[in-house]
């Protein structure tokens, strides 16, 4: 038998919890189906992180790192990294998922970790002029790149039209990007 790899072993319990989580949330989600798709038992899932709070928020922290390093503030140009926010919750809604399920259920551990939030504050207050502070673009940002994957499936299907069909979400996309645009002229912040 190979010597265990102790790095590997939290990889995948931290990617087997994110998964769960995302799916499940906090009160849903089951350490048992955690470690069984981890390939290792729940007394390791203990040993490495010390509980399911502690594995939620440590699964939390990895999807909003990760976003962060995914898809870094643009100051130069804050409509396209709507886009590109837009983008990356298409490729990995995991992370949104996830940030969901801890507004609801553990809303202390849905902060994104300070550092996070100091860099991207001061990245866009390079690029923001009063009336709107750096926080407030970025809550407006988020907010409008995530409408599409929070709005109820039934109002984007109200046209008519498939809310999955490639053309309508580049068309939901470009939506995102002028609407951004059109708030940053309105604003003074472009």
């Amino acid at each position: 038998m190979p010597p265990r790899d102790a790095e590997t072993t939290k990889a995948r319990i931290l990617g087997a919890a994110l998964s769960e989580f995302a799916g499940h949330g906090h009160a849903g989600g089951r350490i048992e189906r955690i470690a069984k798709a981890a390939g290792t038992n729940v007394r390791m899932i203990y040993a490495y992180y010390g509980g399911k709070d502690q594995l939620f928020d440590a699964a939390l922290t990895k999807a909003i790192t990760s976003m962060a390093a995914a898809v870094p503030p643009r100051p130069d140009d804050l409509a396209a990294w709507a886009g590109d926010l837009f983008d990356y919750h298409r490729r990995e809604p995991t992370t949104l998922r996830i940030t969901m399920w801890a507004q609801l259920e553990r809303p202390r551990s849905a902060s994104e970790p300070m550092d996070s939030y100091l860099a991207k504050t001061t990245a866009v207050s390079a690029a923001e002029s009063a009336p709107l502070t750096a926080v407030d673009l970025l809550v407006l940002i988020y907010a409008v790149a995530q409408a599409w994957y929070l709005s109820p499936v039934g109002l984007l299907r109200s046209d008519g039209r498939d809310p999955e069909d490639p053309a309508r979400v580049a068309e939901h996309r470009e939506a995102v990007v002028t609407a951004v645009t059109r708030m940053l002229n309105a604003g003074g912040n472009g």
